[in-house]
Parts: structure tokens; C-alpha cells; sequence
């Protein structure tokens, strides 16, 4: 496994892979790894020859008011995590190699990235369809793995690549939850012993969402007040949104977000009607 932090070593690493034939997975990440970035660098390991794993923190998609100082950086478990998982590479740039100057030139995926997230957090979108579009345009022809648990991210993603024209192929994989519904999440890590255990009311809301559109309710309203009601009967979380989204078939994406103490976490499920 080889450690890389400089952009013309990943391309020509990446290059020389795709001359030997071999078919080179993404797994784009900001580090902190846990389950649920290593199920994406073993499903691209499982799919493809070589993985590339990027850890980044990117400052663009963090608001005035948000983590980034406070953002874990494990450099060296990560890599071992990454290595151990099946990656073939880790990226792990600076700011000044990424974006070298600043960055003037900013990535705006409109309507899929104003609602929710985008509403919550402004710019919040267009820091993570800079950055993913560079590690598209560094990494070259390739499949893209991405977690489902930041779906609306996905969808941004899966635009980005579509309109752009990236030769990249975006692979949705599962969410990864603890046993009692709660999704790993890298900011999991800031919850105190209670508020680890008030966290997985947002999958109680998301599977109350979930048995109503099994009852053939579709409509968003009162989805979202049955959402919004479950996560209200828990003391320490505070919401920011519960949204039904429907789909074809019958399918809704049912999306929640709340506050546990002062750590922000967000989840969705996909549920079909009969």
C-alpha cells in the first residue's frame, strides 16, 4: 500500500494502473475512518483492481460556525485501517497541495443541493462538489464508491459526474449501523455516554416514516410530522429537519437531522409503498 501526498504522483500512479489494464476504484473520504468508509474500500477492493482512498479534510464545506479545527485527524491509523481494507493507495494532501492560492473557481449543483443540507448549511454543498470534482479530475476514468447515509451528497455527486461528464461511475453503497439503528458517522466519536444513547432516535423517526408509507402513505406532510414527533419525545435532540421525498414507484426517501447536544447528525432511510 502506498502513501501519496502529492497530486502528480496520484495521477501517474493511477495512469500507469489503467495502462496495465486494471480497473482503479475511488473511495473519496475525509479520514477518521470507521466501519462504514472501510465497507466502501472493500466493495471497491471486491469490484475493482486497484483502490485509491483519499483522505482530505476540506475546509470549503465547512461553515463559519462548524468543526473543521475540531475534525479528528488520525493520519497514520487510517492509513493502516485503508491498507488493511484493500486500498492500493492513500491520498492524503495538504490544503496548500490542493488548493494552492486559495480557490476561486467554486462547483454549484443546483436544486438537488438547495434543500435540506444545502438549506441547513449554505455553501455546505458547493465545498464538497469543488473538491470531489478535483479528485475526479485527478483520479481519471474510474468507479466512485459513496455511502447512501449522506444520500442527498450522493445525489449531488451523482449530478456532478452526470453534468461534467466525469468518465466516473458512482456506486451507492448501504448504510453501516450499529445494532441499535444508530449510523456510524466519523462525528459519532463527539457524543457523551447519554447522548450515544438518545442518538438512535433519528433511525426510530426514519423507520416511523417507514411503517406509514407501508401503510400507503406517501404524501410528505404527514410524514414528516410522524418523523418530527418521534425525534421531538427525545429531551437532548433538537431538530432541524424530518422530509419525505417521493419518488417513482412508490418509493420515498425519507430524510431526518437533528442536534444531539451540541453534534449534529443526520440520517435517511428508503421506504415503498404496497
Amino acid at each position: 500500500m502506498h502513501l501519496i501526498d502529492m497530486i502528480p504522483a496520484l495521477r501517474e500512479a493511477l495512469d500507469d494502473e489503467r495502462a496495465r489494464g486494471l480497473l482503479v476504484g475511488l473511495v473519496a473520504t475525509m479520514g477518521a475512518l470507521h466501519e462504514g468508509h472501510l465497507s466502501l474500500i472493500r466493495r471497491a477492493a471486491a469490484e475493482c483492481d486497484v483502490v485509491a482512498v483519499t483522505i482530505f479534510v476540506n475546509p470549503l464545506q465547512f461553515g463559519p460556525a462548524e468543526d473543521l479545527a475540531a475534525y479528528p485527524r488520525r493520519l497514520d491509523d487510517d492509513t493502516t485501517l485503508a491498507g488493511a481494507a484493500g486500498a492500493s493507495y492513500v491520498f492524503a494532501p495538504s490544503v496548500e497541495e490542493m488548493f494552492p492560492g486559495g480557490t476561486l473557481t467554486t462547483v454549484h449543483v443546483a436544486e438537488v443541493g438547495d434543500t435540506r443540507e444545502g438549506a441547513v448549511r449554505p455553501g455546505h454543498f458547493d465545498g464538497v462538489a469543488t473538491v470531489v470534482a478535483k479528485l475526479f479530475a485527478l483520479a481519471g476514468p474510474c468507479r466512485a464508491y459513496f455511502g447512501e447515509k449522506d444520500h442527498q451528497q450522493l445525489e449531488v455527486v451523482r449530478r456532478l459526474a452526470a453534468d461534467l461528464s466525469f468518465p466516473v461511475r458512482i456506486v451507492a453503497c448501504p448504510t453501516v449501523r450499529e445494532a441499535d439503528g444508530l449510523a456510524l458517522s466519523s462525528r459519532n466519536a463527539y457524543l457523551s455516554p447519554a447522548e450515544r444513547a438518545a442518538a438512535p432516535v433519528l433511525h426510530r423517526a426514519l423507520l416511523a416514516g417507514q411503517a406509514l408509507v407501508g401503510r400507503g402513505v406517501t404524501e410528505p406532510a404527514p410524514l414528516g410530522a410522524a418523523m418530527s414527533t418521534v425525534v421531538g419525545s427525545e429531551p437532548a435532540a433538537r431538530l432541524d429537519y424530518a422530509e419525505a421525498v417521493p419518488g417513482a414507484d412508490g418509493r420515498v426517501r425519507l430524510y431526518v437531522a437533528a442536534r444531539i447536544g451540541t453534534t449534529r447528525l443526520i440520517d435517511n432511510l428508503e421506504a415503498t409503498a404496497p
